[in-house]
């Protein structure tokens, strides 16, 4: 008898799969199609697809996308703000950060492209291979015959199997390209690139896309790989198969093997595997590719809907719908744990806004609406919000300061040390400081430039791979919960000290592991140069390092490797501290009514007859601006509240 084992669980529409299979099946397991968002289903599919003498196993991913849906936006890779036609179009990046640098609901790879090799730092410029244009922009030209997808504004979708000849692309406003269509007007055609030559026709994890015949459904198909005892991949023909199983009419191959991925965003905006990548099974990371797919989407509506969060330093406001009368709740804390609780409204509403207080500034919290009706307790998903942070600030340091430097080997010096003697080293020089010798010059656009720094003579003229700086400022005064505020320039890695301890790695190996003369940078900034700061704060246990009077801030710079032609260094350093803003409550005549307006949010409004009161919140309660009375026949007083 053909059986088969399969755990599924749903958490917070966040699918996460484990399968195990006994050998001998062999048709097709289609799971149901599971919403994911609003007009975004989910399918996992398995297959054991008999051959002349032994079975294969396949595990596939599938998304369709309801092209008819108005909230629905789809998206593909832009250009790189350093664009070069054919040699330099976008910045290279994982599907994974991909979808979260752009907010989007699910998304994965999608055009060939020429890789000089797979795991290559964020932002690494990348040459797409056929048509791909974004939002309305050429981000490459279409190339020889092979398919595309195209889609206007309105989402208005067509799948061309040859692109010959050449379509135009007036009104399009997304487009992706593949190399070799798979199932043209309903037909799977996949079976005539088994007599090709070439790794592409083997049996390989795949990424494919298809469109029904109406057009109104886009489907994007992972099928995983090179995983024995769970997946082993696919040969064309299966991949047209499942294709058409999914309901496509027309579909296509996209970049495949270990490039093949397909993520989701979780509840709190982070991005989650849907599919095993068989790069992430053999390295633990997730290839960078220089093409991308993805979709905007809505939530999918519940019983909770439209939940919202506007925090302010020490307090956030959270507001939501329910489509019944409905007691309201939050949860909330520093851990999807929570750990804390709002106290329970019980008056039924359907309309619901919950004060926190007692929150830290400047500090991430997950949380979630909670709403009762009788028996029957329902919660929104897991999300997340950061607190404002009001300060004073003092520059430190500036980007244009002047460093001590020097490209001598010092890991068996004590020079992060604040009585280490750098009279021998060079400068002071002023930042940035930089190196360049590309024979194209140096980028302009690395800005703004200050002395230059030595070139190792036996690496050809090339940089060192290891520059050292040290600087002194003074702090006339410190106060408690201060935070040291770091934009920095640097290109490639970095690691910062404070008054002789380790405070900060910039693309560095983590801790525990030691920073030495030859340690390279583990990936570059920006588009490739530092044309962008990298910003961070250091605060707590790490900040309080700093002292009133002299301090020494030291950094030791990296490249990325030793043939790397540029290197840059400069930053500006501030120190926060904590200020109390106080909100501001204005009064305007409209003159059938009062207009009451505020400046800070997290508030609660309330009002009074007398100015000592008693005083109570306004009916609702009023927590945003502004608020406009109902009338003027009455004396009131208003004040805000937490």
């Amino acid at each position: 008898m053909n059986r088969y084992r399969l755990l599924l669980s749903l958490s917070l529409s966040l699918w996460c799969v484990w399968v195990t299979f006994d050998r001998g099946i062999a048709a097709p397991v289609l799971g149901p199609w599971q919403p994911l968002f609003k007009g975004i289903d989910h399918r996992l599919a398995t297959n054991f697809n008999s051959s002349a003498d032994f079975d294969i196993l396949m595990v596939a991913n599938a998304l369709r996308i309801d092209l008819q849906d108005p909230d629905i936006r789809l998206f593909s890779t832009p250009r790189i703000a350093s664009y070069a036609a054919n040699v330099r179009e976008t910045a290279g990046r994982t599907v994974s950060r991909f979808l979260q640098v752009n907010h989007l609901q699910v998304a994965i790879n999608a055009n060939f492209f020429d890789p000089s090799e797979y795991y290559l730092p964020e932002g690494t410029a990348m040459a797409v291979k056929g048509l791909a244009i974004s939002d309305g922009v050429l981000v490459s030209s279409a190339t020889g015959s092979v398919p595309v997808l195209i889609a206007d504004a309105l989402n208005h979708a067509q799948i061309v199997p040859t692109n010959r000849p050449m379509i135009s692309t007036a009104g399009v406003n997304t487009a992706i390209s593949g190399d070799y269509p798979l199932v043209v007007n309903g037909a799977n055609i996949g079976r005539q690139y088994l007599a090709h030559s070439g790794i592409v026709h083997d049996r390989n994890p795949r990424t494919a896309i298809g469109l029904s015949q109406d057009k109104r459904y886009l489907y994007l198909l992972a099928i995983d790989g090179r995983q024995p005892g769970y997946s082993e991949g696919a040969y064309d023909y299966e991949t047209g198969a499942w294709l058409k199983l999914l309901g496509a009419y027309v579909g296509f191959n996209l970049d495949g093997g270990g490039s093949t991925t397909m993520v989701m965003q979780n509840s709190t905006g982070s991005p989650k595997r849907l599919n095993r990548s068989s790069a992430v099974a053999d390295s633990g990371k997730e290839r960078t590719v220089g093409s991308h797919f993805g979709v905007f989407a809505l939530p999918l509506p519940g019983f909770i809907n439209q939940v919202m969060a506007q925090p302010d330093d020490e307090a956030a406001v959270v507001t939501w719908t329910t489509l019944a009368s409905a007691t309201a709740q939050v949860e909330y804390g520093l851990t999807s744990d929570f750990g804390s609780s709002s106290t329970l409204q019980s008056i039924a509403a359907t309309n619901h806004t919950v004060l926190l207080t007692g929150l830290k500034p400047d500090t991430g919290y997950y949380f979630r609406a909670l709403s009762t009706v009788g028996a029957t307790r329902y919660a929104s998903s897991n999300l997340f919000f950061t607190t404002t942070n009001y300060v004073s600030t003092n520059v430190l340091v500036e980007t244009t300061g002047l460093w001590k430097f020097t490209s001598d080997n010092q890991d068996q010096s004590h020079w992060i040390a604040t009585n280490f003697d750098d009279t021998p080293w060079s400068g002071p020089g002023t930042g940035l400081l930089w190196v360049d010798v590309r024979s194209t010059g140096p980028n302009q656009a690395v800005q703004p430039k200050g002395d230059q720094l030595p070139v190792d003579s036996s690496n050809d003229g090339l940089p060192f791979l290891t520059y050292y700086f040290r600087t002194r400022f003074l702090l006339a005064h410190k106060a408690p919960r201060i935070s040291l505020r770091f934009s920095a320039y640097v290109d490639d890695g970095a690691v910062f000290y404070l008054n002789g301890g380790e405070i900060y790695r910039l693309r560095m190996d983590e801790l525990p592991a030691s920073i030495v003369n030859g340690s390279p940078a583990t990936g570059i900034p920006c588009d490739g140069d530092a044309t962008c700061t990298d910003d961070f704060v250091i605060e707590g246990a790490l900040a309080d390092q700093l002292v009133e009077g002299e301090n020494l801030l030291a950094v030791e710079v990296h490249n990325y490797n030793l043939r790397s032609p540029d290197i840059t260094f400069g930053l500006n350093l501030t120190v926060a501290v904590p200020v109390g803003a106080d909100p501001k409550l204005n009064i305007a005549d409209l003159g059938d009514s009062i207009s009451l307006s505020w400046n800070r949010n997290a508030f609660l409004l309330q009002q009074a007859e007398v100015p000592t009161g008693p005083w109570s919140d306004v009916p609702g309660p009023i927590v945003t601006s502004p608020f406009l009375t109902s009338g003027k026949n009455a004396t009131r007083y208003y004040r805000l509240i937490r």
